[in-house]
C-alpha cells in the first residue's frame, strides 16, 4: 500500500519534498545546537593547509635541504638534518605501508567471499531455503552491514592483538554482509525454468548449484568481489587509526603533527594504488563478459 503511495510522477515529487525536510530537520537541529561553527579563522587556516598539501613530502627526496638546521630560541643550532636521507627513508616505511594495507584488503576480501557463498545461497529468495534458516542467514548479513570496520577492529584488536590480523577479520566480518547481499540479489535474477530442468533430471541440491546456478553468477560474483576489493583497499587505510596495521599509522602520525606534506604523499600513494587495482578490474570485468 505505501509503495503505491509513493508510485508514479507525483509520488516520486513526494519522496523528494520528505527527503528536503529530512535535510531541512538536519540543518535546524544542527544549527539550534550551535554544532554548525567553523572554528576560527577557516579561510587562514584552509590556506594554510592546502599551501602545504600543494608540496608533498616525497619531493624532498631530491628538493629537500641536505643542511637543515633545527634552532632553539636563542639561535642555537640543536642539530642538522639531510631532508633528502630523511625523506628517502619515510618513503621506505611508506612503501612497506601500503603493502600492509594491500595484504589486508585482499585477504579480508577473499575471506568475506569465501564465508559469503552459504549465506547468499541460502537467503536468496527463489532457492526456497527453509524460512527459519533463510530469515537466519539474512539477519546475520543485515548485522555484518550494520556494524562499521572500525568497530569490528576495535573489538578484534582487543580479541587477537595489534596487527594486520585484526585488520584482515574486520575486513572480512564488514564485507561478509555486503558480499551475501550482492551474491544473494544475483541468484535472484537467475531464470528458474533452467534450474528446474536440471532439478528435473535428478540433480542433487550440490549438482544443481554447480550446473545451474554457479555458471550463470560468476560473472556478477567477480565483478562484485572486484569492486568490494577496490573499496576495502580505501577502507583499510584507516584501520591502522586503531592499531591494525598498515598506512592508518601514519596517517595519524601525519595528522597529529600536522604534517601536511606527509600526508599529501600518503594520499598521493592511495590514490595511485586505488586507480591502478581499478584499470585492472575493468580489464578483468570486460574479458568476463
Amino acid at each position: 500500500m505505501t509503495l503505491r503511495v509513493f508510485s508514479g510522477r507525483p509520488g516520486f515529487f513526494g519522496l523528494v519534498f520528505v527527503y528536503a525536510l529530512v535535510v531541512l530537520a538536519c540543518l535546524w537541529s544542527l544549527g539550534a545546537a550551535g554544532d554548525l561553527t567553523t572554528g576560527r579563522n577557516p579561510w587562514a587556516n584552509l590556506v594554510k593547509t592546502a599551501s602545504e598539501f600543494a608540496r608533498p613530502s616525497f619531493l624532498d627526496v631530491w628538493l629537500g635541504n641536505p643542511k637543515l638546521e633545527y634552532k632553539s630560541d636563542d639561535g642555537t643550532v640543536l642539530r642538522v638534518e639531510n631532508r633528502r636521507d630523511v625523506e628517502a627513508q619515510y618513503l621506505k616505511q611508506l612503501g612497506v605501508a601500503a603493502w600492509v594495507t594491500f595484504k589486508i584488503a585482499t585477504l579480508g576480501s577473499l575471506m568475506a567471499a569465501v564465508l559469503a557463498l552459504p549465506f547468499a545461497v541460502i537467503s536468496a529468495r527463489n532457492i526456497h531455503a527453509p524460512r527459519v534458516l533463510a530469515s537466519l542467514c539474512r539477519s546475520v548479513l543485515a548485522i555484518s552491514r550494520s556494524v562499521h570496520t572500525l568497530v569490528f577492529g576495535l573489538v578484534l584488536v582487543g580479541i587477537v592483538g595489534l596487527g594486520p590480523t585484526a585488520g584482515i577479520l574486520a575486513i572480512a566480518l564488514h564485507s561478509l554482509g555486503t558480499y551475501g547481499k550482492l551474491f544473494a540479489e544475483s541468484i535472484e535474477t537467475l531464470d528458474m525454468a533452467s534450474i528446474e530442468a536440471v532439478r528435473g533430471v535428478g540433480a542433487s541440491g550440490s549438482q544443481t548449484f554447480f550446473w545451474a546456478v554457479w555458471p550463470n553468477v560468476l560473472p556478477q560474483w567477480v565483478s562484485s568481489h572486484l569492486y568490494i576489493w577496490e573499496y576495502n583497499i580505501r577502507d583499510s587505510t584507516i584501520l591502522g587509526l586503531i592499531g591494525a596495521g598498515g598506512l592508518g599509522l601514519l596517517i595519524s602520525e601525519s595528522v597529529s603533527l600536522f604534517q601536511w606534506g606527509r600526508l599529501s604523499t600518503i594520499l598521493l600513494v592511495v590514490v595511485v594504488m586505488v586507480s591502478v587495482f581499478d584499470a585492472l578490474s575493468r580489464r578483468i570485468r570486460q574479458a568476463l563478459l
